[in-house]
């Protein structure tokens, strides 16, 4: 059978899905007005349907309506979101096409069978009778599953595959990228702080308040740790995590606590501080210095990245010589 004769084979069996697309109600989208056939693709000898569409969409409108701020918005989110499925509903079959090329690619039938049970498990609650219904509901046979959970274990095979092609990131390309970013890696001067806080009764002085802060800096001198103590006697509503308050900025602080908390360095703990609300004991457990961050500590980072990055395009270059070399109609 020539190209010209086999494509027109496809668009008359599209044709037939005509029927079964108009007798079904529309959900609330408008992929009938854009599709008024019920078709929305054919890639190779694969008919894409709305109702294909549709049922990968499905799942996600409810995120989509809370991210919508209004009716037009939440339309233009949802063209979006149809033509990305679209792209990868035909990406899956051109996927699949490719996997196959090779003649001794296969997946082993109990990979397919391990799958199969947990999808019944998963999605049907492990009950064979609600996953018959499904396929009943969408008037498929369990062969015909089957080779949807095998196309789905190929497309996901192979795209890992290409992302793993390029994740290898040099020495020489992270230094680049951190040389090529600084003004990404500035941090600000930070305190990982804890705080010992004593409450003010309406019977303490100044004095009185201090005397109770330095009796639990002599329990620290004593050889108590920080934490232990902060968990004995702060009224700070982190005492239960040793006053753990993490890595505060000056912005993020009162003037009067800033002015004490960043003359400290790693390891040190500062005076007793007398407020209106009481007694303060801070310690710094870490400090960060304004400026640069070393490149050491923002190595990974920046490998995860270059990573992701270099997955991101090695998978969209492979795509698109799929999709060059490939037979797709949109309608």
């Amino acid at each position: 059978m020539s190209l010209r004769r086999f494509r027109l084979t496809i668009l008359t069996l599209a044709a037939g899905v005509v029927g079964i697309a108009q007798a079904q109600q529309a959900p609330a989208d408008n992929l009938n007005l854009r599709y008024a056939n019920g078709i929305v693709a054919i890639a190779e000898d694969k008919i894409i349907t709305v109702d294909d569409v549709r049922r990968e969409i499905g799942p996600l409108i409810g995120e989509l309506q809370k991210q919508a701020r209004n009716e037009q918005e939440f339309n233009e989110k949802l063209e979006g979101l149809q033509n990305e499925v679209i792209q990868n509903l035909i990406d899956r079959v051109l996927i699949v096409k490719e996997f196959y090329k090779d003649e001794k690619r296969r997946v082993p039938a109990s990979y397919i069978d391990n799958q199969l049970a947990e999808t019944i498990i998963t999605q049907f609650e492990g009950d064979r009778s609600k996953y018959l219904a499904y396929l009943r509901s969408r008037g498929i046979s369990q062969k015909e599953y089957r080779r949807e959970i095998e196309e789905d274990m190929i497309y996901n095979f192979m795209r890992q595959q290409q992302a793993k092609s390029g994740s290898t990131v040099s020495p020489v390309r992270i230094e680049d990228y951190y040389n090529e970013n600084k003004e990404r890696f500035f941090q600000e001067d930070s305190v990982h702080l804890r705080l010992i806080q004593i409450n003010r009764t309406p019977e303490d002085t100044d004095d009185t308040l201090r005397a109770k802060a330095d009796a639990v800096i002599a329990e620290m001198d004593g050889g108590a740790t920080f934490p232990d103590v902060a968990r004995k006697y702060s009224n700070d509503p982190r005492k239960s995590r040793g006053g753990d308050w993490g890595w505060q900025r000056r912005p993020d602080l009162r003037k009067e606590f800033s002015d004490v908390i960043f003359e400290l360095k790693k390891g040190e703990r500062s005076k007793p501080l007398i407020t209106a609300e009481g007694a303060f004991i801070f310690y710094a457990e870490d400090r960060k210095y304004a400026g640069n961050m070393p490149i050491d500590d923002v190595r990974p980072d920046i490998e995860r990245a270059l990573v992701q990055q270099g997955s991101r395009r090695a998978t969209e270059r492979w795509l698109e010589k799929l999709r060059r070399n490939a037979y797709v109609k949109h309608f």
